[in-house]
């Protein structure tokens, strides 16, 4: 059987299972081999290994996880997937597909089902634009045991995950992706190797898991909440923003906290590495202005 892979296989499935995409969720499938091979290898899967797919679609990039793994997971929202997933993957007995929203699965108890007793598990997937960051964040979060999370993002997304210190594509995200993972961005991915096109580019990137945070911070909540405030409006200064924590009555006393520790309160946030973000988290709990 020719891999699903393919435009004139991945339109055949959708003929003879009556499918129709829903916008409302993102849904676009890659049909290109050369792609595929890139997210396998950068995955880094074998038979020892487990992989957890979020939005399998119609199993394209299943049916290369089943080829290279030793158990496979793919979470499905769509219920009118699941029939064509049981069909076009039956021969491989050693994937699972559930039907579920992977921000309301319990990956806990998932990975307990699916995973125990595995070398190792990897997130791979291509992931709908319209969600990429709240699954990414769960995966991080929950602090699940990750080897690699080998994602298709939109391309803008990808960028902002990699991004160093000092550009427009720093940020928010850029930090908390880099706290828990080591990024490289993999392939850039043009729309034409999707049915349908999406109206962008997209790209691989590849998060490997670090065995420890980038950082060391007391309170990882209050660590994000310095980040957030700090990037709250872009333009403004980081003693700006930041006074929404300390007070604006404190400012001054803020401005001299910063520059103690080296960081000058007129920078703005997009200049701060990790361990900047880091000393101002702690000194700001030290002075009582971060509760």
């Amino acid at each position: 059987m020719k891999e699903i892979a393919t435009s004139n296989r991945t339109r055949e499935i959708i003929r003879k299972h009556g499918f129709t995409f829903k916008k409302s969720l993102g849904q676009n499938f890659l049909i290109d081999g050369n792609v595929l091979d890139q997210i396998i290898a950068a995955a880094g899967l074998d038979e020892t290994r487990g992989a957890l797919e979020v939005g399998p679609g119609i199993g394209s990039l299943t049916e290369r996880l089943a080829k290279s793994a030793g158990k496979v997971t793919a979470v499905e929202i769509d219920r009118r997937l699941i029939p064509i997933l049981k069909d076009v993957l039956a021969p491989y007995e050693h994937v699972s597909i559930v039907q579920s929203d992977i921000l309301k699965t319990d990956l806990h108890a998932l990975w307990q089902e699916h995973f125990t007793g595995l070398a190792g598990v990897s997130v791979v997937a291509n992931l709908p634009y319209y969600v990429t960051t709240p699954i990414i964040m769960k995966l991080l979060e929950d602090k699940l045991p990750i080897e690699n999370i080998v994602v298709m993002v939109q391309k803008e997304v990808a960028l902002r995950m990699s991004a160093k210190p000092g550009g427009k594509d720093y940020g928010s995200l850029s930090i908390a992706v880099q706290y828990y993972c080591e990024p490289e961005l993999v392939c850039i991915v043009p729309g034409k190797a999707f049915i349908p096109e999406p109206n962008v580019d997209s790209a691989v990137i590849r998060l490997k898991r670090r065995p420890e945070p980038a950082v060391s911070v007391p309170d990882e909540e209050k660590f994000f909440r310095v980040v957030q405030t700090s990037f709250a409006q872009r333009r403004k200064t980081l003693a700006n923003n930041l006074s929404a924590l300390s007070g604006k009555e404190r400012k001054a006393e803020l401005g001299d906290l910063l520059r103690e520790i080296g960081v000058q309160p007129e920078r703005r946030a997009e200049t701060l590495s990790l361990e900047e973000f880091a000393a101002v988290c702690e000194a700001l709990t030290r002075s009582g202005m971060l509760a």
